[in-house]
């Protein structure tokens, strides 16, 4: 897309929903009460909104390279923090997708720059459960096994953060780990166990 053609695409965007609520941007205008914290990839082929076939102000987004939530990232903190104890979404999601280039660069063995310190994260992921992605030969198997599993911890550790664990604690806010197949444009909810994944665990993150 040329950048000459954005404004004239707005425009046109401006005028259709007009067309059909005429109140549309002065309703836009009083403020956003979303239901979810969707946090995904920064791919440009991932169009967060379209996907679920949302509107806007239902949905409060975050993305970044490969949907991390590493507990050192101001950034996804402070989306967190606000979307949850602010905003009071009622769900965080967590959506990857297949074919990710961050979780394909990470299996790699290569310097790779300033990128190294965050994809650090997900070569992490792989260290932790190394034994299971041992038994799968496939190599694009594995490949998309390691972005459940990057997904799997990524819910987490949004888990442990204090504000989450308050709203599930007091009002019942719910974590989803989903991935989308950019081949069939599927979302798939991997149905994470987190009580069973966090069993062992939990004593030492627990805050609330």
């Amino acid at each position: 897309m040329e950048i000459r053609h954005i404004f004239a695409n707005n425009q046109k965007w401006i005028k259709e929903k007009i067309k059909t609520d005429e109140n549309y941007f002065k309703n836009l205008s009083l403020g956003q009460k979303p239901h979810i914290l969707y946090i995904g990839c920064s791919d440009s082929r991932v169009s967060t909104e379209e996907l679920m076939g949302a509107q806007p102000g239902e949905v409060f987004v975050h993305r970044n390279l490969a949907n991390m939530v590493p507990n050192t990232d101001l950034s996804s903190m402070s989306v967190i923090s606000y979307a949850v104890s602010t905003l009071k979404v009622q769900h965080v999601v967590i959506c990857g997708h297949y074919y990710c280039n961050g979780v394909k660069a990470a299996m790699q063995s290569a310097d790779l720059g300033i990128l190294n310190p965050w994809l650090r994260n997900i070569r992490d992921v792989y260290r932790l459960h190394k034994d299971e992605l041992a038994l799968v030969t496939d190599e694009e198997e594995k490949y998309k096994r390691l972005v459940e599993l990057n997904v799997q911890e990524q819910c987490v550790n949004v888990i442990k953060t204090p504000d989450v664990q308050r709203a599930i604690k007091e009002r019942g806010l719910t974590v989803h780990g989903w991935v989308f197949d950019v081949h069939s444009g599927e979302l798939i909810d991997l149905k994470i166990d987190f009580d069973k994944i966090l069993e062992h665990i939990m004593e030492i993150y627990r805050i609330v």
